[in-house]
């Protein structure tokens, strides 16, 4: 089975989606780490509420920026990138992005402060952004754009329904084209009658309830935004097309758990709808079988007791390794499910290791994993 470099050979965005707490971010830092190890110039972006891709890579805090990674703490780990690799990462503020994307399509100065400044706009433009998933690929679009790395690696953010992220560029659009915000860009029937005399009591009323003149903050707004939205249609249309482009590769990041494979496998149908480009499984926390049969704990007793001398604690090692190796066949099993339904394409599978990944030499240790084939893999993970 292929290794994750000859996966994402040629592109230059790797996608690493799938379902909450499969891995996703640890994943996301240990490709970026080894493609910067290989030569690469290279930045992961994650929304990770917790930080910990910030932890993993010896970083205080990560922001909306790039940050790079100090080579010495690479170095420390015995990772020495070749020819003048660099990792760097960032964290989405997915509010500090939009207001970026307002202020690259605002006509001028004083468009793109009316707009920033209005409250209606400082309460909303969270639901504006088509949620953090149209921001994160806004982001990558505009890094990608810039050309400063040779690859982007992104961990999309953690969601229930994993074609959220698919579809953002699609809602953002709805949004913009759809009834709601056209009435108040134009103002006609229903929405010219709300300047009337009566609803005008209403709104005082509300004035004082809310401190603020809810209409003329609602006025102001929508005709500052209206003079944005041919850019952000073509911006939205332009990064979806950048999800689709042979550029940009998707991986999908699973457990070896029932549940976790029937979402991949659904996952990977969408991708093959919607015309992406799928590049490989990556399958975290999986139990390798440590033989090529059910062990006896009558007779592993026996054998453990002659070593250490504790017929006890030999008998409690014993019943563990059946456990185990029951575990491992249920995973090799939805494996095998997974690789099916995938039609052959490339499932990479990462073993259950003894510590949490917290730091570069966690990813390390990944590495030894991702970036090697099966049967190396296997190696590493039995003996």
């Amino acid at each position: 089975m292929a290794s994750i470099e000859s996966v994402i050979e040629g592109r230059e965005i790797v996608i690493c989606a799938g379902s909450g707490g499969v891995g996703k971010t640890t994943t996301s830092a240990a490709i970026a780490l080894g493609m910067a190890n290989r030569g690469f110039r290279v930045c992961v972006l994650t929304i990770d509420p917790a930080k910990r891709l910030a932890d993993s890579l010896g970083l205080k805090e990560l922001g909306n920026e790039a940050s790079r990674v100090d080579p010495a703490l690479l170095k420390a780990q015995g990772v020495e990138p070749e020819n003048g690799g660099e990792l760097w990462a960032m964290m989405l503020d997915a509010k500090e992005t939009f207001d970026a994307l307002v202020a690259r399509h605002a006509e001028d100065a004083e468009a793109r402060d009316r707009v920033l400044n209005n409250r209606i706009y400082q309460q909303i433009s969270g639901a504006l952004a088509g949620s953090q998933e149209y921001m994160a690929m806004e982001k990558l679009f505009e890094l990608h754009s810039e050309g400063r790395f040779d690859l982007l690696v992104l961990d999309t953010p953690p969601s229930r329904n994993a074609l959220d992220f698919l579809d953002a560029p699609r809602r953002l659009t709805q949004f913009i084209e759809g009834k709601s915000l056209q009435i108040f860009i134009k103002p006609t029937g229903l929405a010219a009658r709300v300047a009337s005399r009566g609803t005008g009591v209403v709104l005082s009323v509300l004035k004082r309830i809310v401190g603020f003149d809810l209409l003329a903050d609602l006025s102001e707004f929508f005709t500052a935004f209206s003079s944005m939205i041919d850019g952000f249609q073509d911006r939205a249309k332009r990064v979806s097309s950048l999800l689709a482009d042979e550029r940009t590769s998707f991986l999908i990041v699973c457990g070896p758990h029932g549940d976790q494979i029937d979402e991949a496998v659904f996952f990977h149908s969408k991708l093959v709808e919607n015309g992406m480009n799928f590049g490989a499984a990556v399958v975290n926390r999986v139990r390798y079988r440590l033989g090529p049969r059910q062990p006896k704990v009558g007779d592993l007793t026996k054998r453990i007791a002659s070593a250490i001398d504790d017929e006890d604690l030999a008998g409690r090692l014993a019943r563990n390794l059946a456990e185990y190796d029951v575990l491992a066949v249920r995973d090799r099993k939805n494996i095998d499910r997974l690789t099916g339904a995938l039609s052959g394409e490339p499932v990479i599978r990462i073993p259950y290791l003894d510590t949490d990944v917290h730091d570069i030499a966690g990813l390390c240790q990944i590495n030894r994993y991702l970036f090697t084939d099966e049967d190396e893999r296997v190696q590493l993970a039995t003996n």
